[in-house]
Parts: structure tokens; sequence; C-alpha cells
């Protein structure tokens, strides 16, 4: 498969992979460094398993949905914060708010569990779903990031990160995510 191809999944939709991804944000001038590592699921295996290089804040991403499963947010904050959901629902404009399902993840950003990334909105070219980064690492100069999957990190920088979004055509609110 060449880079810049769409691997179909399961007959569900297309799903960009890791090195299309790459290919993606090299077309657009978008700078990251990759670091491939043993799959991590915890911030603590991120910070032992990704070189210290890697200096930037390691995301959290959270795939959320409301009571009803008609709206769908995508969280990136902190990957050390532990975030109250019940107190962001107001604040994001979602009522009882709850972990999307592997299903659900699956079918509207093309991600399995563990591989959440923001990169997973270039899978959602119809803007389902809606993106929501806290205020705390939205100036931070450079970001961790899975490329589609959790046995690697890109690094890339904050500006890259605004330019990706640009391109993708998808706008962040940038709120105080509040903590447990």
């Amino acid at each position: 498969m060449e880079s810049g191809e769409w691997k179909v999944e399961d007959g569900q939709g297309a799903a960009m992979t890791p090195d299309a991804l790459c290919g993606w944000l090299r077309e657009h001038g978008i700078a990251f460094e990759r670091f491939d590592h043993p799959p991590v699921f915890t911030c603590e295996e991120a910070d032992r398993l990704v070189p210290a290089a890697a200096r930037a804040v390691q995301t959290k991403n959270l795939f959320l949905r409301n009571k009803k499963g008609d709206r769908h947010w995508l969280l990136v904050t902190d990957c050390r914060k532990p975030v109250d959901l019940k107190a962001l629902g107001p604040v994001i404009g979602g009522e009882h708010l709850s972990l999307g399902s592997p299903d659900r993840l699956q079918r509207c950003l093309g991600l399995t569990p563990g591989s959440v990334t923001i990169f997973g909105l270039l899978n959602d070219p119809d803007h389902a779903v809606s993106l929501v980064v806290d205020e705390e690492i939205d100036g931070l100069p450079a970001w961790r990031c899975h490329p589609m999957i959790n046995s690697a990190t890109l690094v890339v920088p904050r500006s890259g990160i605004a330019t990706f979004l640009e391109v993708a055509g998808h706008q962040a609110r940038v709120v105080k995510v509040p903590a447990r």
C-alpha cells in the first residue's frame, strides 16, 4: 500500500493507516518526529518507552458521547489529568457524558481503544465528532500523539497541530477541562 492510500476496514468505510498519516502530514508540510515502541496503554508506559528526546506534552484523548448517543466529542488533555466527566458535560453542552464504545469509536473515528488520537479526525470527513482541547495544553509548544496506533508516538509542534486542523477542516473548542 502506498503512503497516501486509504485502507478500508471491515467494509465500514476508510480509515487512515499510520504510514498513510505520516505521508499525509509530510504532504501538508507538517513537521513531526516519530518514535516506534511497544504498545502503550498508560501515561507511565508512554513515559518509560518514548525516548526522553520526545519532550512534549503527552496527550490523553477521550472519545466521549452523550446519554442519547447522538453527539460525540474528542477531548484532548494532558495524560496525567484526571477528567471530571460530570463537570465537563455542562462546559461542552453534553448531558451525561461517558466513553464511547469500541464499536462507536471505530465507526466514528476509525480507531481502536488505546489508539485514540487527534489524527483520527481525518477519518471523520462529515465532522460528526466535535473536538475539545484543554486550555492547559492548547498553547504548549509540542504534543505527543499516537499515529492511529499505540505502538508509535509522533511529536508534533503546536503550529503543526493548528495546520492539521485547518487542512482537515476541524475546529478546536478550547475549554477549561475540570479535574477530579
